[in-house]
């Protein structure tokens, strides 16, 4: 699921699929259908499923993970705007703050940008110590330098699987 595009006016995303509610699989996959179809973006690469613990409270099922990238012309907050609409037409609720959920899009990277607004940080205030994001990130963009200059390969060094485990590659 590749794809070459070298218009500078594009701005190279990273985006963390989740999902562990109504068939998580088939979540994450509609999610991936759904950002072939973004608006003014391209879909580059998607890493495989993983599977994963909660990170929240534990009494809820495990969690499906995926790290997409995508190639967009929207800015950041029209970025999040297009990720939340998704979300919320496969049913989105926001009720507890790490708790279960039909879909979870989180922007981790966008570009090399650092910001910080109340709707929007990136990188992704939790990206560095998350397995679930960081072992798929790095399997679809190994060689990856963080904004802050620090490397994707180092944060890896310093960061325990937990039981994350490869549950389906994408064709």
């Amino acid at each position: 699921m590749l794809e070459n595009n070298n218009n500078s006016s594009y701005t190279r995303c990273y985006v963390a699929i989740g999902s562990n509610l109504a068939d998580p699989v088939a979540q994450a996959q509609e999610a991936i259908v759904a950002l072939q179809t973004l608006i003014q973006s391209h879909l580059v690469a998607v890493s495989s499923l993983y599977a994963s613990k909660p990170m929240g409270p534990q009494e809820q099922p495990d969690y499906i993970n995926a790290v997409a990238c995508i190639d967009t012309c929207l800015a950041p907050l029209a970025l999040l705007d297009a990720l939340q609409h998704i979300e919320n037409e496969q049913g989105r609720v926001r009720k507890e703050h790490w708790g279960a959920r039909t879909l979870d899009l989180d922007i981790l990277l966008y570009g090399d940008d650092i910001m910080s607004t109340p709707r929007l940080t990136v990188p992704h205030y939790g990206m560095k110590e998350r397995e679930f994001v960081l072992y798929p990130l790095a399997e679809i963009a190994p060689q990856l330098q963080l904004p802050c200059g620090q490397a994707l390969s180092t944060l890896l060094e310093g960061c325990p699987r937990n039981d994350l485990a490869i549950y389906q590659n994408i064709e």
